[in-house]
């Protein structure tokens, strides 16, 4: 039989351990450290058939320094049972078993059974037994959440019982609990009452408030930082640039990368991550794919952020591209990557590109991952294949709200209201928590299938029975659904009581619908309040040009044509666009520039000549009044 390898087998057979405690309590550290159970359980084997040379009746601290290593090792490896097991049959015990046995079921996210065992450790009332600064901040280590507040405010109590408010690796946790807990203004308060700060106290604040959104106190910590004589380290940098992109503040952001430049720390990875995203969200697109270029390393934070980047920006085809050359060279992608990408896909991507995609998601096996799923859904709806947005719906093993919110705002987006309505009952049969994304989509769907009654009874529905407060796209979307059915004094009443001052796309809503039928007196007054809303805005001038032009009223529509071009404003170029072989080709009115121009427009002439033989009458009434009739035709 082949023999074991020697560093499995640390005490031979023949020969006596001659290791004291000092060297069992580091060898059982190592293996505690690196996950080695085989060989710490080996050890434990061992003192239990041969004893060192030291017991409880001689040397009790020594013994007690073994068992304590003992049961670190064993939950630190997550044999939280054999750690038990040690625990009870433990003879003598200290504050150091205690915390041993309370971090090993913390650390593995069983919190309750570490409260408990704290708790019999507070009541044991036994001098050797007292928590001490590590059970404290062991406790608020696993204080992450809302629902710890209370508790992270009681163990602020037994700080003071303790005498521990001096301490500053409490005071660190203690701050950085609160800001994790929601309690904001406890967690300044800890940091404003302490004597003395280092880096990580000053780290946990200014990251505490750049992760709860209040950039600006986060900056100007940083600069009181600054000032004083605690120097930043890689994380308050990172912190600092938090705050930068939720401000936005591209000036701040470019000292503290000159900061950064200074101090040799830029090439960091998460630093080059988080000035990408910097200036991505500062609109400086060049300046982010410069950081990525330069990049001497890249991970899948950094990869992902560049992604989002050109997302952001409007680059959708580029983020593709970028996509696709991430995979040919081999680099490794990951769900959150994948799950980007398909957020860029809509109308004007290419549907078998996506399929691809698709492809490479099932061979990384990522399907079951519900971003990425759910990123499929939205891909394939938007690109026009509602089948097989409905077929990775269905074929998902776990569904959350935004599943189901895709597949009804699919059938939304393709006007097919009845089908969105009756994934909506199935919604609630599955007792799916139901969003304010979930009424955005019904109202969407009601507002094209006319079912107006059904709309408002949603929008009641909202608030009444599911506490969810609408937004102004709401609002847009039931204006939206009475212009269409024609109820156009409705829809202005409506919005005179509504509770808020209604915003650009409430306006826009019912400009569209004044267009759609025609009205221009109702068209005048909603283009009004759009122009106050957004002066630089071309959607007014254009649809009450379309008004005028519906009604023949050509004089005021070429005033407001007029009006557009003194305003400076320029009318977005409508394209239209269609996929042929694997390349989306895209066209806009009067287009010369594609290659094969002559050969559409007279296939184009073709159809019409067609379409006008089975009795088709183009409507007319939008064309510029003085077109000839050949140019008309």
């Amino acid at each position: 039989m082949k023999k074991p390898p020697t560093s499995q087998n640390p005490f031979p057979a023949t020969s006596k351990s001659v290791l004291n405690h000092a060297d069992l309590s580091s060898l059982l550290s190592v293996c505690g450290r690196d996950g080695n159970l085989n060989l710490g359980s080996s050890i434990h084997a061992r003192i239990i058939k041969q004893p060192p040379s030291f017991d409880f009746d001689s040397s009790p601290r020594d013994a007690l320094f073994v068992w304590n290593s003992l049961l670190s090792m064993y939950s630190k490896c997550g044999k939280l049972q054999d750690a038990i097991k040690l625990f009870d049959h433990m003879p003598v015990k200290d504050t150091v078993s205690w915390n041993a046995i309370i971090s090993g079921f913390l650390r593995n996210r069983d919190c309750d059974t570490g409260f408990r065992f704290f708790r019999q450790m507070s009541e044991s009332r036994t001098v050797c037994c007292l928590f001490d600064k590590a059970t404290l901040t062991t406790m608020l280590s696993a204080c992450d959440g809302l629902e710890f507040s209370s508790v992270t405010k009681m163990i602020h109590c037994l700080v003071f019982v303790g005498g521990f408010e001096r301490e500053i690796t409490v005071g660190n946790a203690l701050i950085t609990s609160y800001f994790k807990c929601g309690c904001f203004s406890q967690g300044r308060q800890v940091f404003d009452e302490m004597l003395e700060r280092n880096v990580v106290t000053w780290t946990a604040v200014i990251s505490g408030l750049a992760q709860n959104e209040f950039y600006e106190d986060g900056l100007r910590l940083f600069d009181q930082m600054r000032r004083g004589s605690v120097s930043p380290n890689s994380l308050t940098y990172l912190s600092a640039l938090m705050a930068c992109s939720g401000l936005q503040a591209l000036l701040e952001g470019r000292k503290i990368h000159g900061l950064l430049w200074k101090l040799g720390m830029q090439s960091d990875l998460c630093i080059e991550s988080a000035l990408m995203d910097l200036y991505s969200k500062c609109g400086s697109l060049e300046e982010a794919w410069e950081i990525f270029e330069s990049a001497e390393e890249l991970d899948d934070v950094s990869l992902t952020v560049i992604l989002v980047a050109f997302m952001q920006n409007g680059l959708e085809e580029e983020a593709i591209q970028i996509f696709m050359r991430m995979v040919k060279l081999g680099i490794e992608v990951d769900p959150n990557m994948v799950s980007a990408i398909l957020g860029v896909f809509g109308v004007g991507t290419s549907l078998t590109l996506g399929k691809q995609i698709h492809s490479l998601i099932i061979k990384k096996n990522f399907i079951q991952n519900l971003f990425v799923s759910n990123g499929l859904i939205n891909m394939y709806s938007k690109c026009g294949d509602l089948y097989d947005s409905l077929q990775v719906f269905h074929e998902m093993t776990q569904k959350n709200s935004v599943s189901w919110n895709s597949v009804i705002a699919a059938y939304a987006r393709y006007g097919d209201g009845f089908r969105a309505l009756q994934f909506y009952d199935d919604m609630r049969v599955e007792g799916i928590a139901l969003t304010d994304v979930t009424f955005l989509s019904l109202l969407h769907a009601c507002s094209h299938a006319g079912l107006v009654e059904k709309g408002m009874e949603f929008l009641e529905s909202m608030t009444r029975d599911h506490g969810l407060s609408p937004r102004s796209e709401h609002y847009a979307c039931v204006v939206d659904m009475l212009g269409r059915a024609g109820l156009l004094k409705e829809a202005k009443k409506f919005i005179e009581g509504l509770p808020e001052n209604p915003g650009v796309l409430v306006w826009q809503a019912l400009l569209g619908a004044c267009s759609i039928h025609g009205d221009s007196e109702m068209g005048k007054y909603a283009a009004n309040q759009l122009f106050l809303a957004t002066p630089d805005s071309p959607a007014p001038y254009v649809l009450m040009a379309n008004i005028y032009s519906s009604e023949g009223k050509w004089k005021e529509r070429a005033r407001s044509i007029k009006k557009m071009k003194e305003m400076g404003v320029a009318k977005e170029v409508g394209i239209s666009w269609v996929e042929i072989e694997k390349k989306v080709n895209s066209f806009v009115v009067g287009d010369k520039m594609h290659p094969q121009a002559d050969a559409i427009f007279w296939l184009l002439s073709r159809l019409l000549k067609h379409l006008k033989d089975e009795g088709y009458v183009p409507d007319k009434r939008c064309i510029l009044y003085y077109l000839d009739q050949d140019k008309k035709d």
